[in-house]
């Protein structure tokens, strides 16, 4: 992700939500995973997760410039990454 990130730059923004907990447990997430380079939101009572039906990890929330939102279960390799990128640079802003 961290790599996808990176080559989106300035165009699309990838926020991790490593998912409930405190920061301490954020920070050994990030650490582990490599994506230190990303925003990263703690979300410590769920509500985050919750507000976008997410249950469980990994999830993604594609959220498009015009507010729409899609949701997705279920990790993404490379490939389904940028094409979710590309997907969000095609859709026109509100307004």
């Amino acid at each position: 992700m961290a790599a996808v990130a990176a080559e989106y730059e300035g165009r699309v923004r990838f926020v991790g939500v490593p998912g409930r907990g405190e920061l301490a447990d954020m920070r050994g997430f990030v650490a582990d995973t490599g994506t230190g380079a990303l925003t990263h939101v703690v979300d410590e009572d769920g509500a985050l997760w919750q507000g976008f039906g997410v249950v469980a990890q990994p999830a993604f929330a594609d959220i498009a410039a015009d507010g729409t939102v899609t949701v997705s279960r279920g990790g993404r390799d490379v490939d389904e990454l940028r094409a979710a990128a590309d997907a969000l640079l095609q859709t026109p802003s509100a307004g």
